[in-house]
């Protein structure tokens, strides 16, 4: 993973309202939500989702369907996961003792 990407993704999550869209999409699963749905849950008027939607999609970090008249959007766990495997890769340098369990139990 390059660095270019990396401070990419983490400064489109550094915002409040695109990191509470990323979140609600992580836990919504595979399928995603309308983008209606994204903006009546957390509260964010159509105009305004839509230029975060398009910062989260142009990191990668999201992607877009059309599904009748609707566009659903869905994280990109592949995207998420190497964005943490870069952030965690040689966590305390190997040595046991430090590391966290969950990135531990992984290696």
């Amino acid at each position: 993973m390059n660095n270019k990407l990396v401070v990419l993704q983490l400064a489109s999550i550094a915002q409040e309202a695109r990191l509470e869209i990323f979140r609600l999409l992580v836990q919504a699963g595979p399928e995603g939500l309308a983008a209606g749905s994204i903006g009546e849950s957390l509260a964010i008027p159509p105009s305004t989702l839509s230029f975060h939607l398009k910062e989260l999609s142009h990191a990668g970090l999201i992607s877009s369907k059309p599904v009748s008249r609707f566009i659903y959007y869905s994280a990109n766990y592949a995207a998420m996961e190497s964005l943490l495997g870069y952030l965690t890769e040689n966590c305390c340098a190997g040595a046991q003792r430090c590391c966290p369990e969950s990135l531990c139990e992984s290696k």
